[in-house]
């Protein structure tokens, strides 16, 4: 194999422990190998015939991995004709709005209803009732925001819950005969209108629905034939979200929520030219054939089935979360609707017993196992599942790299444990920026809200932590993460937890090797390292030259190339626009809502 480019700048960052630094990098285009890293008298010495390409004062690093995402479902509910309401967020479709308060949204929503064409449902994403002093709605709350009467359904910004009207229970009597919810599914559960709520409202009817659905297989059934109505066609909604991450400087993620009904769109993305990411797929463990393999013929490298996923607990932002620490009891907590707890094992998704069934079931088959977890409790849980589960497969002490998602509220025993176990943290900096403010004081004790995301605890125990976005729960920018991790900063500028401070090459690495290592692709990509794949981010100035809390202000993403080729993202999107018709549309449920943060 020869090179015929080299790449040139005024530093590459390879994240490569034997040799940090270099001058240029020199790669078969063809192939996408690397095939010469140092100085630019050495690779050019390597490879005379091949093109020179000189970045200038450009930096380059390996491109940024977000090992935990949910493309498709992020883009269909984040893109139009979805509505992206978070308090943090501002689109093309939503710049115009402020969406920091309920009151706000409101009239948002009241103005949607005047200027919609009449019996035009809506879709609006990322509803937080802790950031915008929401409560948890009801039909009858939507009904008053809707009062046309159209099919209104609001994703809470978890993913974890779903709020709907009126005329979204009347349009799907299978699921709500004579307006009651049928019965709960494994590990979900639909809103009813209790007694207590009879006797505010002696208008309601007991056992009813309430326009509430808790977790995937509830929020599927309810709410799937108004999302698939509205967004038929997932295909342009998701490259949008892939240029988004590619804009972030991200080449390779994850879809953590995978059904086989997406696949044909995964593929369509990860086939054509200019295709920015690189995708692991993560097999919900609900779905019945979520141990069978993935058929992706000659895309291999591109998009393959990673393992499966699972749920231990819920959301910290809507109170589901396993804990053995309680809210603090004050207005905003229960103003949003928040039980002050613990929620203990009670807010556990599945029993002992099916956790470990589910694992039995699919660790002989060799599937790495990544397992949703929020409080502390859920974790020793998981934890506990895990090592019965290693042992009974003799996996303990083999490279199986079986992970935990998030662990915003645990602790650094736990982290050394998992380390000890072989289990991989990833850890969510998201959480921390644009909650901390309010974890610190408002939603938890000090003690433990200012230590929320321990990622100096994690990275203590030596074993490879990863960062993620969790992408639509907050926007996929991996230079945020790597500030705040490293600074302990919120965009307010508050300080929370320092002593949970990590080093600047420890943050970059859990968005590049470490990265790499949790989705099992660090033998070829992760860092700029002869034999690997050039994948690669282009910076506007060395985040190691910058002062740390002005990292996002002054080193700007300039591009990515993809298996040695510089991504033209408007290519691509004009590529997925000319896509032909894939043929049979998704069914309902490919519009899966992610259970996430």
């Amino acid at each position: 194999m020869s090179a015929n480019v080299i790449l040139k700048a005024s530093s590459i960052i390879t994240m490569d422990p034997a040799q940090p630094r270099a001058e240029a990098v020199a790669f078969d285009s063809i192939s996408g190998k690397i095939t010469a890293v140092g100085s630019f008298d050495e690779v050019r010495a390597s490879a005379p015939e091949a093109r020179v390409h000189d970045l200038g004062v450009l930096v380059l690093m390996p491109g940024f991995i977000d090992p935990h995402s949910h493309p498709l479902n992020g883009g269909m509910v984040t893109q139009a004709p979805a509505y992206w309401i978070s308090p943090y967020i501002q689109n093309e479709k939503t710049k115009e709005y402020d969406f920091s308060t309920y009151e706000k949204l409101k009239a948002f929503w009241a103005q949607l209803d005047r200027e919609l064409p009449e019996g035009q449902p809506v879709i609006c994403n990322g509803l937080d009732r802790m950031l915008q002093g929401a409560p948890e709605l009801t039909n009858k709350d939507l009904d008053g925001c809707f009062p046309s009467g159209r099919k209104a359904v609001i994703i809470d910004n978890s993913g974890h819950e779903v709020y709907f009207s009126s005329s979204v229970i009347a349009g799907n009597p299978t699921v709500f005969p004579d307006g009651k919810p049928v019965a709960d599914p494994t590990g979900a559960s639909y809103g009813r209108v209790t007694q207590k709520d009879v006797d505010a409202d002696p208008t309601l009817t007991l056992g009813a629905s309430n326009g509430r659905a808790y977790e995937t297989a509830a929020i599927l059934s309810a709410v799937g034939y108004v999302l698939h109505a509205v967004i038929p066609d997932p295909l342009p909604s998701t490259a949008l979200w892939y240029k988004l991450m590619a804009t972030n400087g991200i080449t390779m993620t994850s879809e953590h929520t995978y059904q086989t009904e997406m696949l044909p769109y995964y593929l369509a993305l990860a086939s054509v030219d200019n295709s920015p990411l690189r995708l692991a797929l993560y097999h919900m463990s609900i779905e019945p054939d979520c141990g069978d393999e993935v058929p992706v013929p000659n895309l291999e490298s591109r998009l393959w089935k990673q393992g499966i996923k699972l749920w231990a607990d819920g959301s910290p932002w809507v109170g589901s979360i396993a804990s053995s620490f309680p809210y603090l009891d004050n207005k905003r907590v229960r103003d949003a609707g928040i039980p002050i707890g613990p929620g203990g094992t009670d807010n556990l998704n599945y029993s002992r017993v099916e956790l470990d069934q589910l694992l039995d079931k699919y660790a002989a088959q060799g599937w790495q196992f990544a397992f949703h977890c929020n409080g502390d409790i859920a974790l020793d849980v998981v934890l506990d599942a895990y090592q019965r589960a290693l042992v009974k497969h003799r996996l303990l002490g083999t490279d199986h790299r079986w992970r935990v998602e998030h662990c915003g509220g645990c602790r650094g025993d736990q982290f050394e444990r998992a380390a000890s176990l072989g289990v991989m943290i990833s850890l969510p900096p998201f959480q921390f920026i644009y909650w901390g403010d309010v974890l610190d004081g408002t939603m938890f004790p000090s003690e433990i809200g200012r230590q929320w995301v321990q990622a100096g605890d994690a990275m203590k125990t030596g074993a490879p932590v990863s960062f993620h976005n969790d992408g639509c729960v907050s926007p996929p920018i991996p230079l945020l993460n790597v500030q705040s991790m490293v600074t302990r900063r919120t965009p307010s500028g508050r300080l929370h937890g320092p002593e949970q401070a990590v080093i600047l090459h420890d943050a970059l690495l859990a968005h590049t090797m470490h990265a790499a290592y949790h989705l099992k692709r660090d033998h070829d990509l992760g860092s700029i390292t002869v034999g690997k794949l050039a994948d690669f981010v282009e910076l506007s100035a060395d985040p190691y030259a910058v002062p740390i809390d002005r990292l996002v202000e002054e080193v700007k993403v300039n591009g990515t190339w993809s298996n040695g080729k510089r991504v033209d993202l408007a290519a691509f999107l004009d590529q997925i626009a000319k896509y032909p018709p894939i043929g049979a549309k998704p069914q309902a449920r490919v519009a899966a809502m992610k259970r996430c943060c």
